[in-house]
């Protein structure tokens, strides 16, 4: 008998660690985005290489989904290259929001 699990995003089930997870959600995230944009503007991977200041193999690889091949310091860069403003969201664990209320109470009190 197999056991279930539930997992908030495909890279949770697939990654080792939450840390790696999280890499690969921005990553994919950043990936998808750029790939639209190619797609929107009916560009070709030559127009589009040229863009994001990479060649046109890399682009193929971003459009074909390769993100185990992208860190996302260069998505990034490609992204501020084509006038994307790519963010960053943070949200924290209840538990931390729990204890950051908690001291916060405490220093009011």
């Amino acid at each position: 008998m197999t056991s279930q699990q539930k997992f908030s995003s495909v890279w949770d089930a697939l990654e080792d660690t939450p840390q790696q997870a999280a890499s690969m959600r921005a990553r994919s995230k950043l990936m998808m985005e750029l790939a639209e944009a190619v797609r929107q503007q009916d560009m070709t991977q030559a127009q589009a290489a040229e863009l994001f200041g990479v060649t046109q193999p890399r682009v193929s690889d971003l459009v074909r989904g390769k993100v185990a091949l992208f860190s996302l310091d260069a998505l990034m860069d490609m992204a501020a290259a084509a006038g994307m403003a790519p963010s960053i969201r943070v949200t924290k664990p209840k538990a931390l929001r729990a204890i950051r209320a908690k001291r916060s109470a405490n220093v009011c009190a």
